[in-house]
């Protein structure tokens, strides 16, 4: 299953504080791959291999999720006015993959 979430300020606003797209390939509760790229986190659209690494053969729970979140997030830094970034994409991809993996 494939999802896209851009989450942003305001609806008239064109451009997303954080998005995810993912497509996720799930069997009886078990995660058989994953492809995930975020935006509104680096100066371009960003994939982290790593986070889809940790998802493969996990189940689809939120350990598995956070997992992956910790790492999308690791190394991040906030500057002070976007210090929020960071719990917004963890809630972001966990409600993503939720979606996906229909858990």
């Amino acid at each position: 299953m494939q999802v896209y979430r851009k989450v942003r300020d305001r609806a008239s606003y064109a451009f997303a504080l954080v998005s995810v797209a993912a497509i996720v390939d799930s069997t009886r509760g078990r995660v058989r791959s994953a492809r995930l790229a975020f935006g509104g986190l680096a100066h371009r659209p960003w994939r982290v291999a790593q986070a889809e690494q940790r998802l493969v053969d996990a189940p689809a729970s939120t350990t598995a999720f956070s997992a992956a979140a910790d790492a999308v997030l690791e190394g991040a830094r906030g500057f002070g006015g976007n210090d929020f970034k960071m719990p917004l994409t963890r809630r972001t991809l966990h409600s993503v993959l939720a979606e996906t993996t229909r858990t």
